[in-house]
């Protein structure tokens, strides 16, 4: 399993990439431009991110923006929606339009900040990854 982490923050990162790192290979990017690019490079080289766990507020470009680039690359390219990236949004930020934009755009589930392990591992399983090997 690929991950993409898209933190800005840099105890939440640490915090997603430790445990994401418990499910496969995982990457981070520390603003919304380089989860794009990092994102695109993972298909050119035909080894894309089966999970993008991404932050609402970056700097560069917005989390909301970048799942809104990702579902339109998605879409133009054909992809296939069960080969799509499973988007995670993850977030400071509770107010219901962020929530409302952030499924409108196609992200597959929001988690809120600070950052609850038990939640996540929840979600994971919600997602249909594997639960990590203890």
């Amino acid at each position: 399993m690929k991950i993409l982490v898209a933190e800005d923050d840099s105890a939440s990162r640490e915090v997603l990439e430790t445990y994401m790192a418990t499910f496969g290979a995982c990457d981070v990017a520390t603003d919304g431009m380089e989860a794009i690019d990092k994102y695109l490079e993972s298909l050119e080289k035909e080894e894309p991110y089966d999970l993008l766990c991404l932050d609402i507020m970056m700097p560069k470009v917005d989390g909301l923006k970048v799942l809104g680039v990702i579902r339109g690359f998605e879409e133009q390219h054909d992809i296939p929606e069960e080969e799509r990236t499973k988007i995670v949004m993850v977030t400071a930020v509770a107010a219901m339009e962020c929530v409302d934009e952030a499924f409108e755009l196609g992200c597959d589930a929001y988690a809120s900040k600070p950052i609850d392990l038990k939640k996540i591992e929840e979600l994971m399983g919600t997602l249909g990854f594997q639960e990590p090997k203890n």
